[in-house]
C-alpha cells in the first residue's frame, strides 16, 4: 500500500524536527564549558527555533489543495507515524555526546544531512498538487544549517 502525504503533514514534521534540533543544541550548550562554543550552540538553537516558526508560517499559507487529506485518517495516525520518524531519525532523543565541540558538530551535521535525506525522500510521496515544490524550501533551510556547522567545524582545526 502506498501513502501520499500532503504539504501540511510535511510541514508539521519539519516543525517537529526543528523542535528536536532546539533541544539538541540547548543541551549541548548547557554542557559546553568553552564560552565561544556555548554561544555558537545557543545561536544554532535560536536558528532552529526560527526555522520552526518559518515552517509554521509556511504551513499557515498553504491552500486547501495542499492541506487536503490524502486518505481517511480520523485518528491522525499518519501524523503520528511521521512524527515518530522525525523523532527517531533526525536529532533523536539518544544521549548526546557533549565531550567535545568537534563531536557535537559532527553529530549535528549528520542530523542535518539525515533531515535533508528524509525530505528528499518525502518529495516522492507528496504529489505536486499537494505542495511538493514547498519541500524545496525546507531542504534549502537544512542546507544552510550544514554550511554554518561545517564552517564552524573547519574553524576548530
Amino acid at each position: 500500500m502506498s501513502y501520499d502525504f500532503n504539504a501540511q503533514e510535511i510541514f508539521k514534521m519539519a516543525e517537529q524536527i526543528e523542535r528536536n534540533g532546539v533541544i539538541f543544541y540547548k543541551k549541548a550548550a548547557e554542557d559546553a564549558t568553552d564560552p565561544e562554543a556555548k554561544e555558537f550552540l545557543q545561536f544554532m538553537a535560536e536558528i532552529e527555533d526560527e526555522h520552526e516558526n518559518v515552517f509554521a508560517s509556511m504551513r499557515a499559507e498553504l491552500d486547501a489543495g495542499e492541506t487536503e487529506a490524502t486518505l481517511f485518517d480520523p485518528e491522525d495516525e499518519t501524523i503520528l507515524y511521521l512524527q515518530a520518524l522525525a523523532d527517531t531519525k533526525v536529532f533523536s532523543d539518544d544521549k548526546i555526546d557533549t565531550s567535545s565541540m568537534h563531536d557535537i558538530l559532527e553529530t549535528a551535521i549528520m542530523a542535518e544531512k539525515n533531515a535533508i535525506a528524509f525530505y528528499v525522500g518525502m518529495q516522492d510521496l507528496v504529489p505536486g498538487k499537494r505542495g511538493k515544490e514547498r519541500l524545496d524550501a525546507i531542504i534549502k533551510e537544512e542546507k544552510s544549517h550544514i554550511v554554518l556547522l561545517t564552517n564552524k567545524l573547519k574553524s576548530l582545526s
